[in-house]
């Protein structure tokens, strides 16, 4: 057999080797997972990891508003009412006006799944998000010196899926240096003094930590300068992996375990205006943002509908589809009391991963940033499908 050598042959090996070095470059080596030794090995096959459960195993669902779930359902129905299996109970689900009519609907119509971890144990990370309230401007000055990017015209996103379907899940960020890709900047280098996206600014705000916030959140709320208010939303982020300033305050001995919040990472901040810069500059990681349209009261989630308060859930979609239902067990984050009421996957979040982790949308401002700051509690969760549609088989 003859083997010709053609340009797009050439072109494609040149592909290869450059994600391949990309990959060496960005700390992005695959390496597999530590097999677990026999004694940690637990007999759980994956029929196992998710259970089927019947309505009086949900802590607390009948003390649950099933309207006000039924309302976020209804909104997932712009999406789910085209997929198979969807369009009957979403169908139905905007006919009906009252709780009681809500519940004999969810629980003739859906089936609660118990999701188990690989492990075998039940329960998992539960944390909080919100949307941040941000003083700003379309002009920079010295009340507002702190860029808000929008994605930048040079950053290349690179999918790996048609080269190495095996890593389908995986996107390398860099961009073009002469005629080499490289890894797009840093942190320090996008805030640093030669500041290589100027021009690329949508909004100014007046706080850098809030800011930091504001790309951990991934949408946010300004208020600006001349009276109006815009919503802001994820759009790229730069490659680079995430790297916790909690934890790193924690490490430095900068306050204890019990004394961590946003707010009090705020309050660090304030209080350290010279070494705040250097401690962002920790983490590499770094969220471009694009501006919603001025109608959008609520940021969309991965669904691509707006999210509800208190209703809405990030998790992880290779284990709970996109527009589900999910019941959740948990403890209030101002309270020692429980937490137990049905959601709906409408979002997911670089870390939330696994089958039981999920993150609770608490909602916009300070009194949801208050929640969200100090949510960090194991939990359980149930799925819920529509009658005779089964789990995802990973």
């Amino acid at each position: 057999m003859n083997f010709v050598i053609t340009r797009r042959r050439v072109c494609r090996l040149m592909w290869l080797a450059l994600l391949s070095l990309m990959l060496v470059v960005t700390g992005c080596t695959l390496t597999p997972k530590k097999e677990p030794s026999r004694a940690e090995k637990k007999d759980v096959s994956a029929a196992d990891l998710v259970q089927q459960v019947g309505w009086r195993d949900l802590p607390g669902w009948n003390e649950d508003d099933p309207l006000a779930l039924l309302k976020t359902f209804v909104v997932s129905c712009q999406s789910l009412k085209y997929r198979s299996g969807w369009q009957a109970v979403c169908e139905e689900a905007a006919t009906i006006e009252t709780p009681a009519a809500a519940r004999v609907f969810f629980e003739r119509s859906f089936q609660p799944w118990a999701l188990i971890n690989e492990d075998g144990t039940e329960e998992g990370l539960i944390t909080g998000y919100y949307v941040p309230d941000l003083e700003g401007s379309r002009q920079s000055s010295s009340r507002y010196p702190y860029p808000v990017y929008g994605r930048p015209d040079d950053l290349l996103v690179i999918d790996l899926s048609s080269v190495y379907p095996e890593l389908g899940d995986y996107r390398l960020r860099g961009r073009l240096d002469g005629q080499r890709v490289v890894p797009y900047w840093e942190r320090r280098d996008i805030d640093g003094f030669k500041q290589p996206l100027h021009g690329e600014e949508l909004f100014w705000v007046g706080d850098p930590v809030e800011l930091f916030f504001l790309q951990v959140q991934g949408s946010g709320r300004i208020n600006l300068d001349d009276g109006t208010q815009v919503m802001v939303n994820y759009a790229e982020q730069n490659g680079h992996p995430y790297r916790s300033i909690g934890a790193l305050l924690l490490e430095r001995g900068e306050m204890t375990r019990d004394q961590m919040s946003m707010q009090n990472i705020a309050a660090w901040g304030r209080q350290h205006p010279v070494a705040v810069q250097e401690l962002l500059n920790e983490n590499p990681s770094y969220v471009f943002f694009r501006e919603l349209d001025g109608e959008v009261c609520s940021p969309p989630g991965a669904l691509g509908v707006p999210l509800s308060s208190r209703r809405s859930l990030a998790v992880d979609p290779r284990y709970i589809p996109l527009g589900a239902p999910v019941y959740v067990a948990t403890r209030w984050p101002d309270r020692n009391e429980p937490l137990q009421q049905a959601m709906v996957a409408q979002d997911t979040g670089g870390a939330i991963k696994g089958r039981v982790r999920a993150d609770f949308f608490w909602g916009i401002g300070d009194e949801a940033g208050a929640m969200a700051g100090r949510m960090k509690y194991s939990g359980r969760l149930w799925l819920l499908l529509p009658l005779g549609m089964e789990p995802p088989a990973r």
